[in-house]
């Protein structure tokens, strides 16, 4: 580590400091971009103060966060609450610095792995391929993606837990591109049993432990499973009942909370007839799932932190309850495929997509909700458009691993009756 990795790690924490001290912390720690039924603070604090009280938060509709880390805020809501702020600061930092360490890690084996297939890589490849330059500067873009990403920032000063999601989410990503299979399957299980959706991140665990091996899939699959139940099991023992499986999984499956949010569950379960949502809720959990799973673990089963990467980023856009947070994470992540970065055709629209939208949602929010001038449809329409931006933002990074890959081998001027051919992927 050098000196930059601190000096850069001391400013953002600076950064969210000073906000978190501002009016615009309790600001966004309103804002349904940020805030959702899952993650919000006041939520988390009401939870706490009922499971102080003795009483089942999850009688009602409103905790929906696991015993565990109720109980194990409790202690700091209740006596420390003013250093509540520096905590998630500091969760945060750590999120970007495992983050750091992940990148440097993935540079140096990407380098190992050219080292040994450079022979057959086409002559003018050079610029395609990873560079010694590239653990110094692939490590800076993806810390100075997450500790400087006004999403990410926003998402900590507002004390929202998608803080400790990203954190965990970290922790899995770093411990799967160490090959530490146990400590994976733990965090992988703890993050499941809280929102659900991380469910999917054990294929890229089974790429890489056991892609030949069916037995030692299935035994990877049995721990996994062995793992929740110890987190639920856990859960029961704070609680001493099951409520609160429904309050969470079933919260989430079932979408029982209409709040308006970046997704695109809530327009549809509002204006649906009440005989047509089970088949709807299924349909919308299983594109949430497993519906990209199975083609995607094929396409990248020599890649699985790519896997991993674009499960995440389809987690944020489709997931039940999805918050600008999720968002921020997986951006952070992009640098990674830096070298796939020539190929990626639609930058641009992405961007103006992302700007716009951005810009847009709390405008519209406040024209429907304060001056009563604009309705559902206007909200709706910027968050439809920021998917649709991110879904951009995923396909093109796919294409631009193929095209990379396929340009590796047979170089990046294919000529053909001699003229230079162009590569499309339809």
């Amino acid at each position: 580590m050098d000196f930059k990795f601190y000096k850069l790690l001391l400013l953002g924490g600076a950064v969210r400091l000073y906000f978190s001290g501002t009016s615009l912390a309790s600001l966004i720690g309103n804002r349904v971009e940020f805030a959702t039924p899952l993650n919000s603070f006041k939520r988390v604090q009401e939870g706490v103060f009922l499971l102080q009280q003795g009483i089942d938060p999850y009688r009602g509709d409103l905790v929906h966060e696991t015993p565990l880390l109720l109980k194990a805020l409790s202690g700091i809501l209740l006596n420390y609450a003013q250093l509540l702020p520096i905590l998630y600061i500091l969760l945060d930092l750590c999120t970007g610095s495992l983050l750091y360490f992940l990148s440097r890690r993935f540079v140096e084996q990407k380098l190992q792995e050219q080292r040994l297939e450079r022979k057959d890589y086409a002559k003018d490849t050079e610029e395609l391929q990873y560079s010694a330059d590239d653990n110094c500067n692939i490590s800076e873009l993806v810390l100075l993606a997450y500790l400087f990403n006004p999403l990410t920032i926003m998402s900590c000063i507002g004390l929202t837990s998608t803080v400790l999601s990203n954190l965990l989410l970290a922790m899995y990503l770093y411990a799967m591109i160490r090959r530490q299979l146990l400590v994976c399957l733990a965090l992988l299980a703890f993050e499941t049993v809280r929102s659900l959706y991380p469910v999917v991140l054990i294929a890229p665990l089974l790429l890489l432990f056991a892609r030949h091996s069916v037995s030692r899939g299935i035994g990877i699959l049995m721990l996994f499973a062995t793992c929740c139940l110890a987190v639920v099991g856990a859960n029961f023992l704070v609680m001493n009942s099951w409520n609160f499986l429904d309050g969470t999984l079933g919260f989430i499956f079932y979408f029982r909370d209409l709040q308006p949010n970046i997704g695109l569950f809530w327009y549809f379960f509002t204006e649906m007839f009440e005989h047509f949502r089970t088949m709807f809720l299924i349909t919308f959990q299983l594109n949430a799932t497993v519906l990209y799973l199975v083609p995607l673990s094929i396409k990248l089963r020599k890649e699985p932190l790519l896997l991993a990467t674009v499960l995440v980023a389809l987690m944020a856009v489709f997931r039940a309850y999805p918050s600008l947070g999720d968002v921020g994470f997986y951006l952070a992540l992009l640098p990674l495929w830096r070298r796939c970065w020539k190929f990626m055709a639609h930058g641009f629209v992405v961007f103006t997509f992302f700007l716009i939208t951005l810009s847009m949602m709390g405008a519209l929010w406040h024209l429907w909700i304060y001056a009563g001038s604009a309705n559902a449809n206007f909200y709706f329409g910027a968050t439809l458009a920021f998917c649709t931006g991110q879904i951009f933002l995923i396909t093109d990074l796919l294409f631009a691993h193929v095209k990379r890959e396929f340009c590796l081998y047979n170089g990046q001027k294919i000529m053909i009756d001699g003229e230079e051919a162009r590569i499309l992927l339809e």
